[in-house]
């Protein structure tokens, strides 16, 4: 997971393999995908939280990223959630129009949330949810 997230955040700090392993081992966590594009998610009482989806660049435009929101929408209901959050960088158009097209909503906004390995002007994150049927 932690070579997939690096090829696809190149914008943004990617998370470690120890960053990966700890979040797994947190109670409510559960990964869905392949050696190709993920979803880590985190399911608390009632709520999902996407905690971070990518799909290798190689890999990209042919619906993994789709593919991978209804299998994990679905796991988490099984686990008990009726509503789903995820936060995003308000610049990555993509991702936005990925999660638009699966039903999210923006929810609010945080204030320069995203910093840049570069040093750049921190990114703020829109903040989106949708009900989980």
């Amino acid at each position: 997971m932690a070579a997939i997230h690096a090829a696809t955040f190149i914008d943004s700090r990617s998370w470690s393999a120890a960053e990966f392993a700890g979040l797994l081992d947190t109670p409510g966590c559960f990964v869905c995908g392949d050696e190709t594009a993920f979803a880590l998610v985190r399911v608390t009482l009632d709520e999902a939280e996407l905690l971070t989806i990518a799909t290798h660049p190689e890999y990209r435009r042919i619906g993994l990223g789709r593919a991978l929101m209804n299998v994990w929408h679905t796991r988490a209901v099984q686990l008990g959630a009726r509503r789903a959050y995820l936060e995003v960088a308000a610049d990555n158009v993509p991702a936005l129009t990925l999660y638009s097209a699966c039903g999210y909503t923006i929810a609010g906004h945080r204030r320069r949330y995203y910093a840049r390995p570069d040093g750049g002007t921190p990114v703020d994150a829109t903040v989106m949810t949708r009900p989980l049927p």
